[in-house]
């Protein structure tokens, strides 16, 4: 696998580790009120909870991906990315904003969620280890 392979995918885990640790920290700082108010609070920390366990499956896929030397699992790392991104972004605003018709769009992020994890599991079982 080539090297910007790997760090694409745990960049991409590095970056959703941080921004759910923001969103997560301003949640329960600066919104609480709004989420209070909204009813939404539960909603706002599943968000969170999937933003997190994400950015940590990035980082273990990107390490996955380094012990395997293979690229094939990049781009389950990108569909992993954007579909939490739809996912958790999508209840986020719901949770602030009260904005219902977010919660017909979180599911959209499941199912690509959903999908990287099926291409992760495709990749692994496709991976024919170097003979040596």
């Amino acid at each position: 696998m080539t090297e910007e392979g790997f760090k694409v995918i745990a960049v991409l885990g590095a970056l959703l580790g941080a921004s759910g640790v923001a969103l997560g920290a301003f949640g329960a700082h600066g919104l609480s009120a709004v989420l209070e108010a909204n009813g939404r609070t539960a909603t706002y920390d599943t968000a969170v909870r999937y933003h997190l366990i994400h950015a940590a499956a990035l980082i273990g896929i990107a390490a996955l991906a380094a012990a395997l030397n293979t690229s094939a699992l990049v781009p389950a790392g990108v569909v992993l990315t954007i579909g939490t991104a739809v996912f958790s972004g999508a209840l986020y605003l719901l949770a602030i904003f009260d904005l219902r018709i977010m919660g017909a769009i979180a599911p959209i992020g499941g199912v690509l969620m959903v999908a990287g994890w099926v291409w992760v599991l495709i990749a692994v079982l496709r991976h024919t280890p170097p003979v040596s």
